[in-house]
């Protein structure tokens, strides 16, 4: 099946994984009785990244971006819907958009247009590293982890970020959500990056900003750390994670036991 264009809402309900009734319920945090266990510096091998929203300051501009897109083909979206659609993957995004505006919203062009307005304001504003985010990664290295990119953009634009900001040699690996069958919130591309890295899931700590990239990361079996970006965990997310930290600074000495 073509996940760019669902014909009708039969083909959404072929991509709605089992056991869930919608794209929303898949995207709902599981609620835990206990806590994950704690964040094991010693028996991590590898660190994965997102990049919107944890390496680079970017989600500010989807969040405002992709009401003003969806509002040209004349949806009224939501901040919280907005929010909720970070680091949302193909072929979830498609249908979720279905789910919340109709068989009529045309996923692909509203997005086309939200590209249009990112691109307008990254011209106009730059791209920005998360502070001290160049040491951090510096630091993590030498202390003898291996590092790599996660992230929900495609192979070309992730290249041009990174060597506009003068990190493409840093990462060991670049994983796209365009190399695996489901995006975030499912848990293929940390699976696919275990898989690259020659790690298991428990030996890999994710760093994510996002309630969807947290659950990919969490289905996958890796450790995950969480750096909110324009929004705070809820309890149930909470759960989920090995470590919060409030910036890359607080996570790098974690790891090194500093």
């Amino acid at each position: 099946m073509d996940t760019n264009s669902l014909e009708n809402t039969s083909d959404i309900f072929q991509i709605i994984p089992q056991g869930y009734s919608s794209i929303k319920e898949y995207m709902h945090i599981p609620v835990r009785e206990e806590k994950v266990d704690s964040l094991q510096p010693d028996k991590i091998k590898v660190i994965l990244f997102d990049m919107d929203g944890t390496l680079i300051d970017t989600e500010k501009y989807y969040r405002v971006c992709w009401p003003k897109a969806a509002a040209d083909f004349g949806f009224t979206m939501t901040d919280e819907q907005a929010l909720s659609l970070r680091s949302l993957g193909r072929p979830f995004a498609i249908a979720y958009f279905r789910e919340m505006f109709g068989e009529t919203a045309d996923y692909a062009k509203i997005r086309e247009r939200r590209k249009e307005y990112v691109a307008e304001q990254m011209a106009k504003e730059g791209i920005d590293l998360k502070p001290n985010a160049k040491q951090v990664l510096e630091d993590l290295r030498s202390a003898g982890f291996r590092l790599a990119v996660t992230t929900a953009n495609d192979l070309e634009r992730t290249k041009a970020y990174l060597q506009k900001l003068e990190l493409e040699n840093v990462f060991d690996d670049l994983i796209c959500a365009t190399m695996v069958k489901q995006g975030k919130p499912a848990p293929d591309i940390y699976l696919y990056a275990c898989e690259r890295l020659g790690v298991l899931p428990e030996e890999a700590c994710v760093l994510e900003d996002s309630p969807n990239g947290v659950l990919s990361a969490y289905r996958a079996g890796c450790r995950v750390v969480m750096i909110p970006d324009q929004t705070e965990p809820d309890e149930a997310l909470k759960k989920l994670l090995a470590f919060q930290a409030k910036d890359l600074e607080e996570f790098a000495c974690k790891m090194m036991n500093k």
